[in-house]
């Protein structure tokens, strides 16, 4: 009875820490929520102001009914706000993502425009189109000011360590690091690790177990976090020790496997003191797909599918990526001229490069960009990667490639050469977004996780692109092609193009 009675008493310890942070949460969305329904307002009643439209009536039903301005507006805003919530622009780890929560904020604010015009609709006020658009527009350029002011706020008290979700990392010290570093990198996610709890599998007994390799876990911390954090060894009582520590948060990296009995018993353990469990999954878990249950005669079938294979979703990337390669070529054919004549007046070589590559479904195909390096740079690949004591493969690094031109590094560090890739993708050989199309010989090194990347066309820009290039290790770089194969989305797509505009503005890790 005294244990229980004290599992009971930590379990309303971390349920107050928790109560807090909630606290907190609900405070920021909602002086969010009525900021922005007050911008909205104050917006809408600025434009019909100065576009003489305060006389609002309608025309339903022929009644001719006066409609009060400052109703209407305030109708609208709760309208915004409400749309706003339906995007997710108000998720806690959505709001110090400034890509991410620019695409939200476009796409709720387009949702509350489509809102609002069929509410005028329905109601047939005398209100102008050009009137709901330019509020739109003003409303959003605001958020996306007043929301660049208010995450730089943020990021700087989660650095800080406030506003944040004490966190105790479990899994192998391998894992741990990975871990580490990804927090590192993603402050706002407003994880804090406080404890580390090293853990293996005994080989004898199937049971989980601690690791005593306390020399590796060291390196694995230094090397990702940059700072020592305490660790709390694995054993008995667990949990409690865990919550006395003041963390509300146990993050699982690895070791545990999803359903079974050891993160089962694990779990239970955790939640038995109200602490919240964050399961780190691999970039193909089966919790991404589109689930349904069916019974048949007895016996349950649980069917899965990913929603963005379907033919109507297949048939969206292919406009989107017809439309944005369109205007893409529209506009950069000045640049592509300019590029052209300089590779033409360095060497009086060839202005395109092209070379087979492995597309859709393992499929070759032909790749084009503007040449970077001398016309004979494919004959000396063998031979610069030896002076470096590389070897081909799917990951070798040319930190200093001396075939590459002048004209071709200036081009590189600017991905100007990837821009007549914009015809491949019109012609549907590659995508605006996807994983880089890669060689035969580096297709041939794919092990079945890696080869889904195959299952998506390649494209220009991708999250290797955007997340560090050639600077990041081969598992990151893995990780990163095999989630986008898993949940790509043309929202998600539009991101990414806007984080590589950002990356092409302060290229980092091209070589």
């Amino acid at each position: 009875m005294a244990q229980a009675k004290s599992d009971a008493q930590l379990a309303e310890e971390v349920d107050v820490r928790s109560s807090r942070v909630l606290r907190w949460r609900f405070v920021m969305n909602l002086a969010l929520m009525l900021f922005d329904a007050l911008v909205y307002f104050a917006t809408s009643m600025i434009v019909l102001v100065v576009s003489h439209g305060t006389n609002l009536v309608t025309t339903r039903l022929q009644l001719n009914l006066p409609i009060d301005p400052w109703l209407y507006s305030a109708a609208c805003a709760a309208i915004y706000v409400y749309c706003m919530h339906v995007a997710g622009v108000y998720h806690r780890h959505v709001f110090a993502d400034g890509y991410q929560l620019n695409m939200l904020l476009l796409k709720g604010g387009f949702i509350a425009w489509v809102a609002i015009c069929a509410l005028n609709f329905i109601i047939q006020c005398n209100i102008f189109f050009y009137m709901v658009c330019l509020t739109s527009l003003i409303v959003w350029v605001a958020e996306m000011i007043v929301r660049f002011i208010a995450r730089v706020i943020l990021t700087s008290k989660h650095r800080k360590g406030e506003y944040s979700y004490p966190t105790v990392i479990v899994g192998s010290p391998e894992g741990i690091g990975q871990i580490l570093k990804f927090l590192n990198q993603r402050r706002q996610l407003n994880y804090k690790p406080i404890r580390l709890c090293p853990i293996r599998v005994n080989s004898e007994t199937g049971l989980i177990e601690a690791d005593p390799n306390t020399e590796l876990l060291s390196k694995e911390v230094h090397e990702s976090w940059n700072s020592p954090i305490d660790v709390i060894e694995y054993g008995p009582q667990l949990a409690g020790r865990i919550a006395e520590t003041g963390a509300q948060t146990v993050m699982v990296t690895d070791v545990l496997d999803r359903f079974s009995d050891n993160l089962s018993t694990f779990a239970l353990q955790m939640e038995s003191v109200n602490l919240e469990i964050a399961l780190i999954t691999s970039a193909l878990d089966i919790a991404e797909h589109a689930t349904q249950m069916r019974n048949i005669q007895g016996m349950s079938i649980m069917t899965i599918s990913l929603p963005q294979y379907s033919p109507s979703a297949q048939i969206k990337k292919r406009v989107f990526d017809l439309v944005v390669s369109t205007i893409a070529i529209i506009l950069s054919s000045p640049i592509m001229l300019i590029v052209a004549l300089a590779i033409k007046i360095e060497d009086g070589g060839p202005v395109f490069y092209k070379q087979e590559r492995i597309g859709l479904r393992g499929k070759p195909f032909y790749i084009h960009k503007f040449r970077s390096m001398r016309v004979d740079a494919d004959a000396h690949l063998k031979e610069v990667l030896a002076a470096q004591g590389q070897e081909l493969g799917a990951r070798y690094k040319l930190k200093h490639d001396p075939r590459i031109t002048k004209v071709g590094n200036f081009i590189r560090k600017t991905s100007l050469d990837e821009l007549p890739q914009f015809f491949d993708v019109f012609m549907g050989s590659m995508s605006v977004v996807g994983p880089r199309p890669q060689r035969s010989f580096e297709v041939a090194e794919y092990d079945p996780v890696y080869a889904t990347r195959l299952l998506v066309k390649p494209g220009i820009t991708g999250p290797w692109q955007v997340s560090g290039r050639n600077d990041l290790n081969e598992e990151e770089s893995r990780q990163l092609d095999v989630s986008y194969v898993q949940d790509w989305s043309v929202m998600g797509d539009v991101v990414y193009i806007l984080r590589t505009i950002g990356t092409v503005l302060h290229p980092s890790g091209a070589y």
